[in-house]
């Protein structure tokens, strides 16, 4: 199990010191078993911004049907400040996590892994959290900067910061905007990109987290209701 107790700080820069020290348990080599289950995870807002709430998918691999999910919804208890997202968004999939009945293998979350100014982005802190192989699969560029990529799907170029290969800037469709793929938690940066792949269907996104996506954006569905 992880070394590591997820906590929610009382201001930026305890944050920040978290970030630090956490950033140093993050296992960017392959620690995982083959991959049965995958799991989807993303996270919306509800209310103004008061409700958090975390949406898991979990699918059998490769053939990616839907096997289970979950959905918490839990009050906001950190602010909306870009670079410590995890703290804002991580309580309540904690707690979706707790209701799910099966263990996945590996998780895909919204979001980035080490592509991230203090190498701690959400798909990392929650990898140390759980202590379990995580991919960071952002929709935006966070930090970094890369050679021009091709087209075609599949294509691919190293995301670099500070002459660091911090992820790959990925093609998932020809001539659609790219993914930003990054090692989460105890998967590699060439792992991430194929098991990515092997996700992918039709669509931009991979089915795991586009699924979770459009699942934290419903209304209504099976809640998890904290704070009340």
């Amino acid at each position: 199990m992880s070394r590591y107790s997820f906590t929610v700080p009382d201001s930026i820069e305890s944050a920040r010191e978290i970030q630090q020290q956490a950033r140093s348990l993050v296992i960017p080599e392959d620690r995982l078993d083959p991959v049965g289950l995958v799991a989807g995870v993303d996270v919306g807002f509800e209310e103004n911004n008061t409700i958090t709430k975390a949406a898991i998918v979990v699918l059998n691999f490769p053939s990616l049907e839907v096997v289970e999910t979950s959905i918490a919804r839990m009050p906001t208890g950190f602010p909306y400040v870009p670079g410590f997202l995890s703290f804002r968004e991580i309580p309540a999939i904690l707690e979706a996590l707790e209701h799910l009945k099966t263990n996945p293998d590996l998780y895909l979350c919204d979001g980035q892994g080490i592509a991230h100014p203090r190498r701690l982005g959400i798909a990392s802190h929650l990898g140390v959290a759980i202590d379990r192989p995580t991919i960071g699969v952002a929709k935006s560029l966070l930090v970094g900067k890369h050679a021009p990529l091709g087209e075609e799907k599949g294509a691919w170029t190293p995301l670099i910061d500070k002459k660091e290969t911090i992820g790959a800037v990925f093609r998932s469709r020809t001539r659609v905007k790219p993914l930003y793929i990054s090692i989460g938690h105890r998967v590699s940066l060439e792992t991430a990109i194929d098991r990515v792949s092997r996700c992918l269907t039709k669509y931009r996104l991979p089915e795991p987290t586009r699924l979770a996506d459009k699942l934290s954006k419903k209304e209504g569905g099976e809640v998890r209701n904290l704070g009340t």
